[in-house]
């Protein structure tokens, strides 16, 4: 890998674009830089000095931002469009969009990442996965060929001790009604983010059909296509046998357990809030050290903001439907089904209120103890690794910081949660 000589800067053929000669400047690696494509909207003075960008690779994007270490492309061409890397991420090739990834994650060659996606501290895929609003907290482990969206992953404690998804996995994340009200929770916010959990592992060839929730050292076996919530740790969960060759008659578009459905939508975004609060009050100062964590930073927030008006999106959609609904349960060709009707009336009764709640921006509780708590012990430890400085908490510290997101995610989606993480 060389820096530009002469001869590279007058290219005799012209296609060399404006951008390309600033990041040489800067130090920027190109082996071949007549074969880097740079939009004109890119800021060289975001790209760091020694940034690796390998044959074919592309930069789109006046927030795109890449950090020192970073490498691009180094298996097959690789385009990057308004995303923000902060230091040592490697994406061997594909194409990624407006996500955020943190100090060490990585991604193997045919990525697909598409926005609302962040991955955290050393979370990592391999090769053809796609992920679309998804969430990897640090050191979340993704194997080939598997489609993530519309989920949240925590669990494990070093690149040793990891959450795991085996390859050729998918969260199914749209259903019959036509709706994807489906956001899944492998772990939570409120004890993922004190990196103390024990790991989650899902096996290769199967999948989560959500919306559900997997409780952190729960196992789900390899094979498996998951309906329901798996909710014990440290046990094996095996998918409920389905009548073989059975064919019976489904109406779509009506809805026959929408309680579960709401809460598993509004525990969802209460996560997702105690996830934004997480990085306005505690992740803040690990990150804006310098510019391009500040951009990480800026990013994730972004992301998240359009994640909640993504989950908010999707229920109000399947509230919409539920007049429909209503109509063909009342007309009694499924049986007696007055307290579904009930419960769906009341929701749509509800709804305005609801909505409004999840849409606020409140703040995250500022004045809670046990944020205060967290935010005291955390104060002189800024200039240490975050994933060190977590985990190096006194235990008490971390348990208040745990129920100051508890509280806040009841407080947000309006249900109550029990130590455990289940509503």
């Amino acid at each position: 890998m060389t820096r530009r000589s002469n001869a590279q800067v007058s290219m005799s053929n012209g296609h060399m674009n404006q951008p390309i000669p600033a990041l040489l400047d800067r130090g920027v690696v190109m082996e071949q830089p007549s074969m880097v494509v740079v939009g004109n909207e890119v800021d060289p003075g975001r790209i760091a000095p020694g940034v690796i960008l390998h044959a074919g690779c592309r930069l789109y994007g006046e927030h795109l931002s890449i950090g020192p270490g970073c490498v691009l492309g180094g298996e097959t061409p690789m385009t990057v469009n308004n995303c923000q890397l902060e230091r040592d991420v490697k994406l061997s090739g594909g194409y990624a969009e407006g996500a955020v990834f943190l100090r060490g994650a990585s991604a193997g060659s045919g990525a697909h990442i598409r926005p609302g996606t962040i991955l955290e501290e050393e979370a990592s895929v391999a090769h053809t996965v796609g992920l679309k609003q998804t969430v990897l907290l640090p050191f979340v482990t993704v194997g080939s060929l598997v489609n993530f969206c519309d989920i949240l992953m925590a669990g494990g404690t070093s690149r040793k001790n990891h959450s795991e998804v085996g390859s050729s996995y998918i969260h199914f994340n749209f259903t019959p009604h036509q709706d994807k009200a489906t956001g899944s929770l492998v772990g939570d916010v409120p004890r993922g983010v004190m990196l103390n959990q024990p790991p989650i592992f899902l096996g290769g060839q199967g999948g989560l059909v959500g919306p559900c929730r997997v409780a952190f050292g729960a196992i789900i076996p390899a094979g498996t296509v998951y309906r329901g919530d798996a909710g014990q740790a440290g046990h094996i969960h095996y998918a409920p046998s389905l009548p073989q060759g059975d064919v019976r008659p489904y109406t779509t578009g009506v809805y026959k357990d929408i309680q579960r459905l709401v809460e598993a939508n509004l525990l969802y975004i209460g996560n997702l809030k105690a996830y934004r609060a997480w990085y306005r009050q505690i992740r803040k100062p690990f990150l804006t050290g310098d510019s391009y964590g500040q951009a990480c930073y800026e990013g994730a927030l972004d992301q998240i903001a359009a994640m909640l008006k993504e989950r908010i999106k999707r229920l109000g959609a399947v509230i919409e439907q539920l007049p429909s609904s209503i109509a063909v349960l009342e007309s009694g060709r499924m049986g007696d089904r007055r307290e579904e009707v009930g419960r769906q009336k009341q929701w749509i009764t509800q709804w305005a209120g609801v909505a409004e709640r999840c849409t606020s921006d409140r703040g995250d509780q500022e004045d809670h103890a046990s944020l205060a708590r967290l935010a005291e012990a955390l104060e002189s430890r800024t200039d240490g690794s975050y994933i060190q400085t977590i985990q190096t908490l006194d235990e008490q510290v971390r348990s208040a910081g745990t129920q100051w997101l508890d509280e806040l995610v009841s407080s947000e989606s309006g249900l109550i949660q029990d130590g455990g993480g289940k509503a």
